[in-house]
């Protein structure tokens, strides 16, 4: 009971800054805005809601989600770990005691594994890094950590941004109130927040018959 309160109390946070940096990716980059509702109006239609079984043939919402996690981690640094023994790693010599923090986001966006690594581009997860996912299997991508201390929420964390963001989309036209283009600055913390508040006008896409629950 302790280990799935704490999970879902620890997602809250993170759940909301992915989507909503997800969120501004899109509305910086309209073309892919565009191509991630086709895909919604392809596989789901306009006669109804979208239900959890739909995620898994919305293939390229995945790859949104992806380069979300990949850009813009909800931790940009992990959780401390401990050297329980010396060891050498990388030529130099590592005191059993000593404390590692991985900085994510820079491995996330090595130049050596990611080309142009700074820009949004979803395609490369159906093309060049198609097989590469987020649960710690690939050391270039590690949003979620690694090994037996990486995040318990994972699967819940990715069914909850997949299903909701997907919810938006389908539902809901989404424009800049701002002739500006929104604002990307974060602010460092336990968390990758927005340092501003990110504004949006929705409007509905379908009939209201649609949004009936």
């Amino acid at each position: 009971m302790l280990f799935s309160q704490a999970m879902i109390v620890g997602g809250v946070d993170t759940v909301t800054v992915t989507l909503t940096w997800a969120m501004c990716l899109l509305m910086r980059n309209p073309n892919i805005l565009e191509k991630a509702k086709e895909e919604l109006d392809t596989q789901v239609g306009n006669q109804r809601c979208i239900k959890e079984s739909d995620i898994n043939k919305l293939v390229y919402l995945q790859a949104i989600v992806k380069e979300t996690l990949r850009l813009c981690p909800a931790a940009p640094l992990s959780a401390p770990r401990e050297f329980t023994q010396d060891c050498t790693l990388g030529g130099y010599h590592i005191k059993k005691g000593t404390q590692l923090i991985t900085n994510i986001w820079k491995i996330n966006t090595n130049s050596h594994s990611w080309p142009y690594p700074l820009e949004f581009k979803p395609e490369r997860f159906l093309t060049t890094h198609k097989d590469v996912d987020v649960r710690g299997h690939h050391f270039e991508l590690l949003p979620f950590g690694s090994g037996r201390r990486m995040c318990p929420g994972v699967s819940f964390g990715l069914q909850m941004v997949h299903f909701t963001l997907a919810s938006f989309l389908h539902s809901f036209e989404i424009l800049n109130p701002s002739s500006e283009p929104v604002d990307m600055t974060g602010i460092l913390g336990l968390t990758n927040v927005k340092a501003t508040p990110l504004e949006v006008l929705v409007k509905p896409r379908f009939s209201p018959d649609c949004y009936d629950l």
